[in-house]
């Protein structure tokens, strides 16, 4: 079974950058679609980030258009997540998610494998 382990999440100021990253198990990492999803307390999971099984297609929701980008490497089996210029507002639990399909989605109930979980706390 496919195990996510997300990475790099922690505390910065307002303005700063913080890059997270997401380590896949399995030996189909490069085969499926992957995102970004987050949750700030109180609040529903919400779409952050997706791209598709090879790199060449990602979506970002419009809260962080321009300032958080997506990316994969397939020989690391590993995603990632650059968020620069962050704000107050985009802190939550980061949670990477794997979908059972080679192009992105943007619902999280189009996902079936979900890490654990990352902090990310951004001080004003």
């Amino acid at each position: 079974q496919e195990q996510l382990v997300e990475s790099g999440g922690g505390l910065v100021q307002a303005g700063g950058s913080l890059r997270l990253s997401c380590a896949a198990s399995g030996r189909t990492f490069s085969t499926y679609a992957m995102g970004w999803f987050r949750q700030a307390p109180g609040k529903e999971r919400e779409f952050v980030a997706a791209i598709d099984w090879i790199g060449s297609n990602t979506n970002y929701a419009d809260a962080v258009k321009g300032r958080f980008t997506i990316s994969r490497d397939n020989a690391k089996n590993t995603m990632y997540l650059q968020m620069n210029s962050l704000k107050p507002e985009d802190t939550a639990v980061y949670y990477c998610a794997r979908r059972h399909y080679f192009y992105l989605a943007v619902h999280s109930d189009d996902y079936t494998y979900w890490g654990q979980g990352t902090q990310v706390t951004v001080s004003s």
